[in-house]
């Protein structure tokens, strides 16, 4: 492409509808925007390239804006240039229009009246938010009118040009100085015009109309909201004569012989220059000689130069070669594991729109936690984004801009997939793709698309894509049978079956010969561990499978980021909103949130578990046997960069540190290291003591300096010292005003409640089983019952109701026998609280009995109770330093830990259970000047504090619906349930389930003065 290719008419003779002047159809003929036609006008897709000595200007900016409620409600006139747009409004573009951020000014319109939805986000997992009537779409389609007027750049001459669109949602209808040229569907992917012939300098008028449904859009249900808008870049290129049409860099590696194969086919010809290598080699040769490969882990980049007649461009090379070969996905001969996440473009205040910015902070975040592959759901990103996956080393899987999944909801039926009158415009996007990424080295497998059931369009796609780069192989999760792809790929599949696919001896396929050929690929989890809300769990037993099984190799967290909008309510509190809060008709609520990151990429405790569980260096061993094995899981990569600092701590409090020599393992070895001998003290006598190892950064990287950590790994190395109870020397005796008194303890007689401890006004104990639901708990709607919290709640464990049946004073005890039950079943847990003191501690003793056959486990087990708020500082010694559950504790290590009692929450975009720090041996509840009260367990627990009872939690629905009271509510369990990931993946593991059964546990409680 040169960009001198004679401009189109928008009609065409390819099912085209016709239009009238004004671009309205004529009678008995469907709008442009109805066409299942990819679109006209368009050059053919190219690769995309940074840089050039080429003249490009970049079209973003303030541009003006009309907003309308239908497609048809103005004609064609706003595309003349001499229209009078002055009371029109000001629009970012990039930028989504129904989101008040991207106007200029204060983001109002009036032209859009009151239709539903004409100027709010739209969300929706599955169902389309129209009627589906393929291709049609309904008359209420807002439609964005967009205007901008820009000069050409002295020096910019004449000649040929090209208009290009980086991502327009989800049809565009383009005109250049009153001249139409054409239009596009394929909301994520690039489209271009040639435009020179119609450039003047001064005064260019570009419009643009957007149409919010389009047929394109049936092909576009991906999970995420419907933000339409020109969303991503607008640029001008000037196409001198000569310069580069299209290229396509083949750079192969041979692991046997060390050599790298370079290859650049260019329309047209040309010269390569790699100085680091010596070559000034023609286009279309190839040169064989000794390079450093790519990989994710040491993405090794050669820079050169394409030059062509008109045009000399950079380039970044990466030589390595993806084979599917003995059953494994491979990369320069070497099995790989996956350690990814799926990742949506998205930003809390610009929806689609990021920055270099936001992309270069989610790669960051992502090689900070361990993260080495990303696929980019549901669509490709932004450009800019694989150069960035390129320089930094990430594997990518690639996905085409396709979706169909509410035809799911009627069975399939008109699915576009397997409907060949659809076919034109899913083979443009899988083109669109390809041509535009295939430069990448960090792109190793082509994805077809998502959820679109199976059809003939998909095996056209696969068909064109082989032909076109047979240097990828496919992905594809839809069809069990594989036909189109060259590895195994499930969504949610739960450890049972990752365990037999990992076998090789899943359930098999009816047709022997395509069961055997799919027992043959190599498997990836494409979706697993839905990082909704607090979660996921489990991710520690997916792990260990991967690493036992090496057909299964790896996977993608369902997913990166939360999509919640940035939001203000009247008094200017900060909340993030989610499907509903923009009076959709029709949504799917929070299900949006459900990313390792929240909205303004702060890393969630979900994302921190998965850095710790898939950690690339394990560091294990007994502490008390003075050794530690370290085990360098790499794929690539030996421990050279690596150093390992070890501390010793005592209670938490460091004694001695020092450095490990560990020996520079190759990828997969082992070694024991000798720690050296504990240092001894008289502080130490009997004290809980562990060994930390830690394997930080030796020097700094491209995305981390050097001391980061990598891995860490906490070895015991002497037990808990047993902290001796009160010795119940203090006699129980009644009081003034029908209290009971013992030791530091002030108890109502009537109910055995502690009041007061050393005058501090206490609420409670008393046991507690409920917790605000998690959206795992929820679980989704599709999941099989009895779900978590439906059963919860059907029990009726939210409105549990306590009867006190004796409150007995024995010589040096106070027994409190209640029985706690729901109403409306015999259901109980018959509960004896025993109160033992001292002079200065008190002892409760609790002993829980279940009366009936309970169905199901229990949210939580242990004792609430409320204390004065100004308590307001936190120290514990146990698990931290951020929350943990059963299933989620693989990154809590065991320190000492201090933090505000604010601070120990978890801002989850919908409230829910959160802030527990698991593994407690004591925690102390402290003033600003130092009184306050300690807790000692026995045995370890579950510490919570917050500002809002249990009850307020469950009711909330943003985070700026919690307001803090005067009281904290301190949670002290026993045990609690484990979180899964069944907000769309598999529930909580029997191991982590917390069955209804006979269960003691004690507390110590002490002023601190």
């Amino acid at each position: 492409m040169t960009g001198t290719s004679p401009h189109r008419p928008h009609h065409r003779s390819d099912g085209q509808s016709p239009q009238d002047a004004a671009g309205v159809p004529a009678p008995g003929t469907p709008a442009y925007f109805e066409d299942r036609s990819p679109g006209s006008g368009c050059l053919p897709p190219r690769a995309w390239y940074a840089g050039s000595d080429a003249a490009r200007i970049s079209l973003h900016g303030t541009w003006r804006f009309r907003l309308s409620p239908t497609a048809t409600a103005h004609d064609d006139s706003f595309a003349r240039p001499d229209f009078d747009d002055a009371y029109w409004q000001d629009l970012r573009v990039p930028g989504h229009w129904v989101l008040r951020d991207s106007f200029a000014s204060d983001g109002s319109y009036e032209d859009a009246g009151e239709l539903p939805h004409s100027g709010s986000p739209v969300y929706t997992n599955t169902a389309y938010p129209f009627p589906v009537d393929p291709p049609r779409v309904p008359d209420e389609n807002p439609t964005g009118d967009h205007r901008h007027v820009f000069d050409l750049p002295d020096g910019w001459g004449e000649g040929p040009a090209v208009l290009h669109f980086g991502g327009v949602e989800s049809c565009a209808r383009v005109w250049l100085n009153g001249q139409e040229l054409g239009h596009f569907q394929g909301s994520r992917l690039p489209h271009e015009f040639a435009v020179g012939h119609l450039l003047r300098p001064r005064r260019n008028v570009l419009a643009v109309r957007v149409h919010q449904w389009s047929a394109g859009s049936y092909l576009e249900d991906q999970d995420q909201w419907w933000l339409p808008g020109i969303f991503r870049d607008v640029a001008l290129h000037r196409r001198p004569a000569g310069s580069v049409v299209d290229h396509f860099v083949h750079a192969g590696f041979d692991d046997v012989t060390g050599h790298g194969t370079l290859r650049v086919d260019c329309e047209p010809a040309g010269r390569i220059t790699v100085p680091a290598l010596g070559l000034d080699l023609p286009t279309g040769r190839s040169a064989t000689l000794p390079v450093r490969p790519w990989s994710a882990e040491r993405p090794h980049l050669y820079a050169g130069e394409l030059i062509t007649a008109g045009e000399r461009i950079p380039l970044r090379i990466g030589f390595r070669t993806v084979r599917v070969e003995g059953g494994l996905l491979k990369v320069n001969g070497r099995r790989i594991l996956l350690r990814g996440v799926n990742r949506h473009e998205f930003h809390p205040r610009y929806g689609r729109t990021l920055g270099p910015e936001a992309m270069r902070r989610d790669l960051l975040l992502m090689k900070q936690h361990n993260i080495n592959a990303v696929r980019t759901s549901h669509y490709p990103p932004h450009p800019d984004f694989l150069g960035l996956c390129d320089e930094l080393g990430l594997w990518v899987i690639d996905e085409c801009d396709l979706e169909t999944h509410g035809f799911a909801q009627q069975g399939w039926r008109d699915n576009p997939v397997d409907d060949p009158r659809w076919e034109p415009a899913m083979l443009d996007r899988a083109r669109r793709m390809v041509e535009r990424d295939k430069n990448h080295p960090a792109v190793i497998l082509w994805s077809l698309g998502n959820e679109c059931g199976t059809g003939r369009g998909l095996s056209a796609m696969a068909d064109w894509m082989r032909e076109r780069d047979p240097s990828r192989p496919l992905h594809y999760e839809g069809d069990p049978s594989c036909a189109d792809t060259d590895v195994y790929s499930r969504m949610y599949a739960d450890h049972a079956e990752v365990e037999r696919i990992g076998r090789r001896a899943e359930e098999p396929l009816p047709d022997p010969e395509a069961d055997a050929r799919r027992r043959g690929l190599p498997f990836i989890l494409c979706e697993y561990a839905h990082a909704m809300g607090n979660g996921p769990g489990g991710l520690s037993e997916y792990q260990r499978l991967f690493e036992t099984y090496e057909r299964c190799q790896g996977g993608f967290v369902w997913e990166w980021i939360d999509h919640g909008l940035r939001q203000t309510t009247p008094g200017g509190e900060v909340f993030h909103a989610y499907g509903g809060d923009f009076g959709e008709e029709l949504h799917d609520g929070n299900f949006v949130c459900d990313g390792l990151v929240f909205p303004d990429r702060t890393p969630s405790p979900g994302l921190v578990e998965f850095k710790k569980v898939i950690e690339p260096v394990r560091i294990e061993g007994a502490g008390a046997a003075g050794t530690v094995r370290i085990t360098n899981l790499h794929d690539f990569t030996d421990l050279g960069h690596l150093a390992f600092p070890w501390a010793y701590e005592v209670e938490g409090e460091a004694r001695a540190d020092g450095r490990l020599a560990v020996p520079v393992l190759a990828p997969g070895e082992s070694a024991e290291v000798r720690l050296p001998a504990p240092p001894g003290g008289p502080d130490d006598e009997g004290g809980e003591a562990h060994w930390t190892v830690r394997a930080v950064l030796a020097e700094d990287t491209a995305w981390a300096r050097a001391g980061h950590e990598v891995a860490w790994g906490q070895l015991p190395a002497a037990a808990r010292r047993a902290t001796p109870p009160p010795a119940a020397t203090a006699v129980p005796r009644r009081g003034v005003g029908n209290v009971i008194v013992l030791g530091p303890g002030t108890f109502d007689a009537a109910t055995g409640a502690l009041c007061y401890m050393d005058g501090v006004r206490i609420g409670g104990p008393r046991l507690e089983v409920w917790r605000a639901p998690t959206d795992n708990d929820e679980a989704a709607p599709w999941q099989p019952e009895p779900r978590p919290a439906t059963e919860w709640r059907r029990i009726g464990l939210h409105r549990m109701r306590h009867r006190v049946d004796t409150v007995e004073l024995g010589p040096h005890a106070l027994e409190v026998r209640c029985r706690i039950a729901p109403a409306g079943t015999d259901l109980a847990l018959r509960t004896v609280y025993r109160w033992t003191a001292d002079q200065g501690r008190l002892r409760l003793e609790t002993a829980v009995d279940p009366e009936g056959d309970w169905p199901g486990p229990l949210p939580r087990l242990g004792v609430r109770m409320a204390v004065c708020g100004s308590l307001g500082l936190a120290q514990w010694f146990g698990g931290g330093p951020g929350e943990g559950y059963p299933d989620t504790r693989a990154a809590a290590r065991v320190g000492r830990w201090t933090m505000p009692v604010d601070a120990l929450q978890t801002p989850y975009v919908r409230p829910q259970e959160n802030g527990a720090r698991p593994g407690v041996r004591w925690a102390q509840l402290t003033r600003t000047d130092g009184s306050g009260l300690r807790i000692e367990g026995d045995p370890d627990f579950f510490l919570t504090a917050r500002r809002w009872s249990v009850e307020e939690l469950d009711a909330a629905r943003h985070t700026t619906d919690l307001k803090a009271g005067e009281r904290l509510w301190l949670h002290l369990d026993h045990a609690q349930h484990g979180i899964g990931s069944q907000s769309c993946g598999p529930g909580v593991l029997p191991q982590h389930r917390l069955e209804v059964a006979p269960a003691r546990f004690s507390f110590v409680f002490s002023s601190l003065r």
